[in-house]
């Protein structure tokens, strides 16, 4: 690793209409080093990487590349100086296949000897980051972590020596998320510089050389990683001391309250049987791909089960509908809450009101006051932050975003809360007030059923985990202080052949 910056950026400030996004933020990276950028959700991290990759011009400072000025007003200017970014949401042309993702826009013209050319180096491109994709593949077939793949062997083609990843590893599953790490180590001792930002501390731990933190715009903290430690890191982040990473769980489990029998929908769900108490966390996890998600929709009723029966409080009930669902006290956290769980162009309002119609309207007319006085209520007690009930909830921080669509949900008085991945994308700080706040109901009497696919979280949090394997139980955990994330690894990836009986308790 070089002692000498490759990139740096010096007395970084860059203001929008009533916001300081960044003030006089410094960061510097070398030849074959990893620089974890740390911050809560509205820190500035995603205003710096525009600024990096030339969309945003900042209003003071300016970046150095080997120690001189460059100028970066496009997205072109970033690639010209060998600056390369791995955004959250891909930048690939799905119909194009892999080879004509990574090429596109670097050919002077197309021929057939080109493109017999262009396979060869994409064959040779992932050669070299370890990997075997057919270069003739669609991007829309390939799985995310391959689609990851292509996006740096793009930017490696381009021959970038500075690269920036934006939470990689937000949707792969624990093992493609090992081979990444493994990944971006080597990419480190090939002498690339990487920024590398993430939300996953033990990321953090396995990849960093340095870590910088910042904090309401304002770089706060800069540390060696060997000379530091995550609690060092969340407490920059937040501003405070945070005791544990995990709150202490609710104690008063008690009766059973949903009941699910042999619920199947092939391929994905086969057969599956789980009974969830009140009071109880109980963690849903798996590889990718395992079903998890699947079966949560069919408890909601967002799909139609082929078979299989629902029991709540011992009494059968039918959820063809979310209608069915939300009538029955059943909600569901999606996954994706951009997509499934908001509406980014509507208010914060409409959005909290949408699955509450009934409660804030009478005669067809909608009682906004009663309305924001709930949303005000839950803003509170939630923790949300947000300039104004009418604000277009796209422009809340993930975390805020998640904790309206919990507010939502809530106020429809649920029994049952289904939560498919609820801490994804969001800071530590976020993450940590979600994790209080499903203790809290949990307390309340709630049963909740939680999808993970962060072992760690799952073994902090819940009271039970149980394992999916290719749509089907393959064991669950009652003691989780004694369970590990090997325990669990070990369960999820399983030959069939070994497998043990569904329900088994370990």
């Amino acid at each position: 690793m070089s002692d000498t910056p490759i990139l740096e950026m010096i007395g970084i400030s860059k203001s929008f209409p009533g916001v300081h996004a960044l003030q006089d933020v410094s960061l510097s990276v070398n030849r074959g080093q990893v620089v974890a950028l740390l911050g809560a959700n509205g820190a500035g991290k995603s205003t710096l990487i525009k600024l990096l990759c030339g969309i945003h011009r900042p209003d003071t400072g300016q970046v150095l590349k080997n120690d001189t000025p460059i100028q970066l007003h496009s997205p072109q200017d970033a690639i010209r100086e060998g600056i390369g970014v791995i955004h959250q949401e891909f930048q690939l042309v799905p119909t194009l296949t892999a080879r004509e993702n990574i090429f596109l826009g670097t050919q002077a013209a197309y021929t057939q000897v080109r493109s017999q050319s262009e396979h060869i180096s994409a064959l040779e491109l992932f050669k070299k980051l370890g990997v075997l994709i057919d270069p003739e593949q669609r991007c829309s077939t390939l799985s995310i972590s391959q689609q990851q793949i292509v996006e740096i062997a793009k930017a490696i083609h381009r021959k970038v020596d500075v690269l920036i990843l934006d939470e990689p590893t937000a949707a792969l599953s624990p093992m493609e998320a090992s081979r990444l790490l493994a990944l971006v180590k080597d990419l480190a001792n090939l002498g690339l510089g990487i920024i590398y930002i993430s939300h996953r501390m033990d990321e953090i731990e396995a990849v960093a050389d340095r870590i910088v933190v910042l904090r309401d715009g304002k770089s706060v903290f800069e540390a060696s990683a060997a000379a530091s430690d995550r609690n060092t890191w969340i407490s920059a982040m937040v501003g405070r001391t945070i005791s544990s990473e995990y709150p202490p769980r609710s104690t008063n489990v008690g009766e059973t309250s949903l009941s699910i029998l042999g619920m199947t929908r092939k391929p994905k769900v086969d057969d599956v049987s789980l009974e969830l108490k009140r009071g109880e966390v109980v963690g849903l996890t798996g590889l990718v791909g395992a079903g998890r998600t699947e079966l949560l929709r069919l408890i909601f009723g967002a799909d139609r089960a082929d078979s299989g029966q629902l029991f709540l409080h011992n009494k059968k009930i039918d959820i063809n509908s979310p209608a069915d669902a939300i009538r029955n006290k059943i909600c569901l956290l999606t996954e994706d809450r951009k997509h499934e769980g908001l509406i980014l162009s509507h208010s914060i309002e409409d959005n909290f009101g949408l699955p509450n119609l009934s409660r804030f309207s009478k005669w067809g007319w909608m009682m906004r006051p009663r309305e924001r006085k709930r949303l005000s209520e839950y803003a509170a007690d939630l923790s949300i932050q947000f300039p104004s009930s009418k604000t277009s909830v796209q422009y809340l921080s993930g975390g805020n975003q998640q904790k309206i669509v919990m507010a939502k949900w809530l106020e429809t008085n649920a029994e049952i809360i289904l939560l498919d991945e609820p801490t994804r994308g969001v800071d530590v700080a976020a993450k940590r007030e979600i994790y209080v706040l499903i203790h809290q109901l949990a307390s309340a009497g709630k049963s909740i059923l939680m999808v993970s696919s962060e072992f760690p979280e799952i073994l902090g949090v819940c009271h039970r985990i149980v394992v999916m394997r290719a749509g089907r139980i393959a064991g669950q955990f009652i003691n989780t202080d004694r369970t590990t994330e090997h325990d669990i690894l070990q369960l999820a990836v399983q030959p069939e052949s070994e497998s043990m009986p569904a329900g088994t308790t370990l």
